[in-house]
């Protein structure tokens, strides 16, 4: 290769730091470095020079180079020297004791490392056993039992395996690193039975007295051998206890009758009516003129909000089923994206009806083939029973959810005018982001644990799904009124909109809602004229 200077060359760098020269670090192992004590142990000719503020000389010929990055490789007199230079200007006590200390302090840390893992498991079971007694929320910290600790601020907990193969450099740097993320403030943690579809518990794992009260009298009602249903709907008001969610929905609903000896003969009825459409039509599915609806469901489901189950081949099997037979049955309107979203909160209240734990991440392939068919067939009939009457929203051009948007509109203007001028003044058309409320009747806004709550009013409120949900969306609408009015421009007024800060809400933020959509129908639903201009 030429060693011509006017062209660029293998060995050239684009920066000044080259190999041979040394780069100290700074830290706990490498103090910073004092220029007099290390003054004696640079070569003559590689002395440090001062510092310009102008850019460092950088090699241009590879005699350069290679003179510069000679100490590298060279093994000679020099390194002799050096030996020599240090030992006489380092005092040998000095040096002889720091090295004692420093093999001392690495024989204790060993031993500690070896104790701490019992330790650390003695400690744990001791701190959480005293938190149990106080009642206190344990302090997330890094432990070593073999049983990894559950929903611990979302962090994975060593097994006792892997901390005993740790090395102390590591240990000791995750050690810091804990103890400074416990120095910050924590992320306030939705309790596990509030991230639930049961809100009745108040996020206590134990009922207080007014719940257990609230649930004796459903019992009491429900006990009955003809149920008082309007007697249920104002319990079921306020929301409904999750022992008695299922059997209660079924009977608001109008999937079962009111006399308590035809129950179980109307259930047996109805789910072997639903198998036999399956057996009747479900093997049309891949036809011509019904292959796209399927398709479209199969497309649909893995976007269905299901939080708190796992979408498993099972359970995309039944949904497949339920939304098909309900599109082949009801060719007025056929499947429309957002019926899909209708079915989660039935199958999830059904759920429950077999099992006793949480459904979060439950494994519905565990429940037993018949549950399983119950459920599918009961979920079916309450879904088709709440479609009833609201099927006007899906047919074609979607008519029923155009004048609920209109509605929404008048009614907003009447109740809060800075809001609704507000959106006109940035060209927002209520339809933009209203029509996903009334279409999925607010299941992508708000959490499926406050979605549960909603629809024990929706059941026991006279047109609950058809009539009251415009009011609650009104109240919805103005509940961010000043989230809304900070927005000034139509992108952040539509990102606002379409992205409501909800996933912490529970039951007390519902129950305010439906309250003040409560007081909004009482004033305006019998007088239309009022939100008229």
């Amino acid at each position: 290769m030429s060693n011509d200077g006017n062209k660029k060359q293998f060995w050239k760098r684009n920066t000044a730091k080259v190999p041979g020269s040394i780069q100290h670090v700074y830290g706990a192992q490498h103090p910073p470095f004092d220029p007099l004590l290390h003054a004696n142990l640079m070569k003559a000719g590689n002395k440090p020079q001062a510092l310009t503020p102008g850019k460092p000389k950088k090699a241009t010929t590879f005699q350069e180079f290679e003179s510069i990055t000679s100490d590298a490789w060279d093994v000679g007199d020099d390194d002799d020297e050096l030996l020599a230079t240090a030992a006489q200007n380092l005092n040998i006590e000095v040096v002889m004791e720091t090295a004692n200390k420093v093999i001392e302090n690495h024989s204790k840390l060993q031993e500690q490392q070896q104790k701490q893992p019992e330790a650390g498991f003695e400690k744990d079971e001791e701190e959480e056993e005293q938190e149990e007694e106080e009642g206190e929320e344990p302090t997330p910290e890094l432990t070593f039992s073999s049983e990894p600790r559950p929903f611990a601020e979302s962090r994975m907990v060593k097994s006792l395996s892997e901390a005993h193969i740790e090395s102390s450099k590591d240990g000791a740097a995750e050690r810091s690193a804990l103890q400074r993320q416990q120095s910050l403030p924590h992320r306030p943690l939705i309790p596990l039975v509030a991230r639930m579809a049961d809100q009745n518990t108040s996020g206590a794992l134990v009922m207080t007295e007014r719940e257990a009260s609230r649930l004796d009298k459903f019992r009491q009602v429900l006990a009955g051998p003809n149920t008082d249903l309007d007697e249920l709907r104002k319990l079921s008001w306020s929301g409904i206890p999750r022992q008695v969610r299922p059997i209660t929905w079924k009977l608001l609903s109008g999937y079962l009758p009111a006399n308590t000896e035809r129950r179980e003969s109307t259930l047996q009825r109805k789910r072997q009516e639903y198998f036999g459409f399956i057996q009747q039509y479900y093997d049309s599915r891949n036809d011509e003129h019904h292959q796209d609806t399927y398709r479209q469901i199969h497309i649909d489901i893995p976007r269905m909000s299901l939080e708190c189950l796992i979408l498993q081949p099972r359970l995309t099997e039944i949904f497949e089923r339920i939304l098909f037979i309900w599109a082949i049955r009801h060719p007025a309107s056929g499947y429309v994206q957002g019926i899909n979203d209708l079915v989660t909160p039935f199958f999830v209240v059904y759920v429950f009806e077999y099992i006793e734990e949480e459904v979060e991440n439950f494994d519905v392939s565990s429940l037993q083939e018949e549950a399983l068919r119950n459920i599918e067939a009961d979920s079916f009939w309450c879904m088709s029973k709440l479609l009833d009457g609201i099927q006007d929203n899906y047919t074609f051009a979607q008519p029923g959810i155009q004048r609920k948007v209109r509605a929404l509109e008048e009614l907003v203007s009447r109740i809060d005018e800075s809001v609704h001028r507000h959106m006109q003044q940035y060209e927002v058309e209520y339809l933009q982001f209203a029509f996903r409320w009334m279409n999925n009747l607010l299941m992508r806004e708000l959490p499926l644990r406050c979605t549960i709550r909603l629809w024990d009013t929706y059941q026991a409120e006279p047109e609950g799904f058809s009539h009251f949900h415009l009011y609650v969306c009104a109240a919805f609408l103005v509940r961010w009124r000043k989230e809304i009015l900070e927005e000034k421009d139509f992108q952040g007024l539509m990102i606002l909109l379409q992205n409501l800060p909800t996933m912490h809400w529970g039951n007390e933020e519902v129950s305010v809602l439906l309250a003040e959509a409560y007081r909004l129908k009482f004033a305006f639903a019998d007088a239309p004229n009022h939100y008229k201009r």
